[in-house]
């Protein structure tokens, strides 16, 4: 595996374990968070529960732990017999559901324990005009009642998804940016910076060559490229070197991205007829330099 195709199977390695801990973050954050937010409703229930009991003067019987009958569906249910007065326990639900922050929509429903006949129900809504309430103000008589809540579906998660999901599409943006930023392919570090071969000088810094007092201007792939010529002059380059070197950091080569640049050079190097970059078949390139 050459070099590239290491740094390739690297960032490969590193979006997959990016993702793996985001999606395993997603599932703990939500399941703790679906936890705690059913707990703290639970407890709500219970109070509801607790407060229907003191509006019908029982202040000791027990409220048993609330059931969860159905999904988003809970039951709270009683020790004894109990009397309520409707308008009463639509206040009660209001008040104390308002403090969990997830409801938006729910149906109540009070089911009479002896025939499990619906003694008495209504809705409540986000938007207050689609409340359905009915038979507000009048008193129920004595019996074993169960009250069943229903939520709307998906209110738990809901937000929490909301705000998680602008904290994953934050770290995949910074997984992107981690893909795109590259080292810049730096010149090697050499004392001299001046090549001479022929009539041409080459400055290695200022990315110049002068060929019979004219300068002329190269660019930094340019500059990259005659530079390993010019290190090994009149030896061949392999082809697979020169694309390893020069574009190994710069991304997916084009595929004649090479013979574009050595055409280039040619041009700017025939001011001298005895330097020039020749082909060698099945193999590469070389600077050939004729004394």
């Amino acid at each position: 595996m050459n070099s590239r195709q290491k740094l390739l199977f690297g960032k490969i390695k590193y979006i997959i374990a990016l993702l793996l801990l985001v999606l395993i973050s997603l599932v703990f954050f939500v399941n703790n968070a679906n936890d705690f937010d059913l707990s703290r409703r639970e407890v709500l229930l219970r109070r509801i529960g607790h407060e229907v009991l003191l509006q019908s003067r029982d202040s000791t019987s027990r409220v048993p732990p609330i059931k969860k009958i159905a999904e988003n569906e809970y039951q709270i249910s009683f020790e004894k017999e109990f009397s309520f007065v409707t308008d009463s326990l639509v206040n009660t639900t209001q008040r104390l559901l308002a403090k969990d922050y997830y409801v938006t929509d729910y149906v109540v429903n009070v089911i009479n324990c002896d025939n499990s006949s619906v003694a008495y129900g209504y809705a409540i809504s986000k938007n207050k005009k689609e409340d359905i309430l009915a038979c507000v103000g009048r008193k129920q008589p004595i019996a074993c009642y169960k009250i069943n809540i229903k939520f709307k579906p998906s209110d738990v998660v809901t937000t929490n998804y909301k705000y998680y999901l602008v904290g994953l599409a934050f770290l995949l943006f910074i997984g992107f940016v981690f893909w795109k930023l590259k080292p810049k392919k730096q010149l090697p570090k050499i004392d001299n910076k001046l090549f001479t071969f022929g009539s041409v000088v080459f400055d290695v810094q200022k990315r110049q060559l002068e060929i019979n007092s004219e300068t002329i201007d190269l660019t930094a792939t340019e500059t990259r490229l005659l530079l390993i010529f010019a290190s090994s002059p009149n030896e061949t380059i392999e082809r697979s070197r020169l694309q390893k070197e020069i574009w190994e950091d710069e991304g997916v080569i084009v595929g004649r991205s090479l013979d574009m640049f050595i055409s280039k050079l040619r041009k700017k190097l025939e001011l001298d007829p005895n330097i020039n970059i020749v082909v060698v078949r099945g193999k590469g390139y070389k600077l050939e330099i004729r004394e």
